[in-house]
């Protein structure tokens, strides 16, 4: 069943979502943006939108090279795309909502990819159809521009615009505002957005509840693999400190001014990048949000010690088989805990270890997401009964804290909020679910002992 809705923006179209009674809302274009430019947010379109198919992901190196055939790049295919089709571009602003027909007032989750700042997008195969919905809870997920399309960093550009860096944040924070200016209109709650990310993603949100330009956009946060602050994961530059990478960028790619940069056709880009990141092996991420003095006006560290961070209620975990296990477990505990310690909003931890039938990965980085989403029948894998009573809890926890702050229901195990110094966490899938302590000694064995890659 198509449905017409009226809008700020205006009229759209949306098509039938995954079940009865909840309609999506595909490719919704949020905001506009130049090359290195900041986001203009979409306020009018003329016309009824046409919502019924996604919209462009952001320009990756995938879509150049076929996936499967790039070093490192098989599992997370096979796992997410493959069979599926995608269209690139740099016009790549757009926002997927799936609502229940009829609701008012919902609650708000919103979802920000992962992928290392480099890949992925708002509707590959674990994103498709939430099951939020049938909690009565609006689901939104978003693509950002990624790789040196979102992060790029030059004096230029600092010149320019009075601060560079961090395109794909602002992308971000622009369809955070957008979802605030016209959710209403889906049946939603303008006041009670709950952001989610796993990864880059989960970064993505630690970054934006650091910031100051957030304040009063969101209700609650809720980051998997990659939220909390490190001197070891993530750590964030200043944009300065970038620049010399750059303009090594600039150089190879044969440009010698910011114009004629900015007309350098999107591939011939993108080789220069990747030509100038195998002479950087073994620096990790060369796309990161960096510290702009603007969206990011300290480092994390500086943030946690004098409290200046969204006070609002978290939920952050991780998985067994994670990248980098002890770390971003650590991390998301700490986080939590830091919330007590500067007596903030009520905090939960969790940690993940369902080891996913259909092969020997455990519970690999990014596998709690089939889970989280209840996406389960989008999946290759032979799951079995125990994993869809999984996702059912886990499903409910997390749209429980998406209305109330709070994870808990009459018909779920006790979750216990983080406390200052407080070593349990709920555990979530191999056992029942529980609260307790996970081995840090059998998380750096299974750091020294994996082969996983970044997702």
């Amino acid at each position: 069943m198509n449905s017409v809705i009226k809008t700020p923006c205006g009229e759209i179209r949306g098509t039938s979502g995954p079940v009865p009674g909840v309609t999506a809302y595909k490719g919704i274009r949020y905001a506009t943006a130049e090359r290195w430019k900041y986001p203009e947010i979409v306020t009018h379109w003329d016309g009824v939108y046409d919502a019924s198919a996604y919209g462009n992901c952001s320009y990756q190196s995938r879509a150049f090279h076929p996936e499967d055939q790039m070093p490192g790049r098989a599992f997370y295919y096979n796992e997410f795309r493959k069979g599926e089709t995608y269209t690139y571009s740099e016009d790549c602003l757009f926002l997927n909502i799936w609502a229940p027909d009829g609701g008012e007032n919902l609650p708000v989750l919103l979802y920000i990819h992962g992928g290392a700042f480099a890949g992925g997008c708002g509707h590959e195969k674990h994103f498709d159809g939430p099951v939020w919905p049938e909690k009565g809870v609006i689901a939104v997920t978003i693509n950002y521009r990624l790789g040196p399309l979102g992060f790029a960093c030059l004096p230029e550009l600092e010149q320019e615009a009075g601060h560079t860096g961090n395109y794909g944040l602002y992308d971000q924070l622009a369809a955070i505002q957008w979802v605030r200016d016209n959710i209403r209109s889906f049946g939603g709650d303008p006041e009670n957005i709950t952001v989610m990310g796993q990864s880059a993603g989960a970064m993505s949100v630690q970054q934006l509840c650091l910031s100051p330009l957030t304040k009063g956009l969101i209700a609650k946060a809720v980051m998997s693999s990659g939220g909390g602050v490190s001197e070891e994961f993530g750590k964030t530059s200043r944009a300065e400190e970038t620049y010399g990478y750059w303009k090594e960028v600039m150089q190879t790619a044969g440009c010698q001014t910011l114009q004629s940069f900015r007309e350098l056709p999107v591939e011939q880009l993108f080789q220069a990048w990747d030509q100038v990141n195998k002479g950087h092996q073994g620096m990790g991420l060369t796309c990161m949000p960096c510290i702009d003095g603007h969206m990011i006006p300290m480092s994390g560290a500086e943030a946690v010690q004098s409290g200046e961070f969204l006070d609002i209620p978290y939920m952050a975990g991780s998985t067994s088989e994670d990248i980098v296990p002890p770390i971003v477990f650590q991390m998301a505990r700490d986080w939590c805990s830091l919330q007590a310690k500067w007596k903030y909003s009520s905090s939960y931890t969790w940690f993940f270890d369902r080891q996913l039938p259909g092969d020997e990965e455990g519970a690999w980085h990014s596998s709690d997401l089939w889970y989280w989403f209840g996406t389960l029948d989008n999946c290759w894998r032979p799951f079995a009964e125990k994993d869809r009573q999984l996702s059912e809890e886990m499903v409910s926890y997390l749209t429980n804290f998406a209305k109330t702050g709070n994870p808990n229901g009459s018909d779920l195990a006790r979750w216990e909020p983080q406390a200052e110094g407080q070593a349990e966490v709920m555990r979530l899938g191999e056992g029942a679910s529980h609260m307790g302590d996970v081995s840090m000694e059998k998380l750096y064995e299974t750091m020294r002992n994996s082969h996983a890659t970044g997702e």
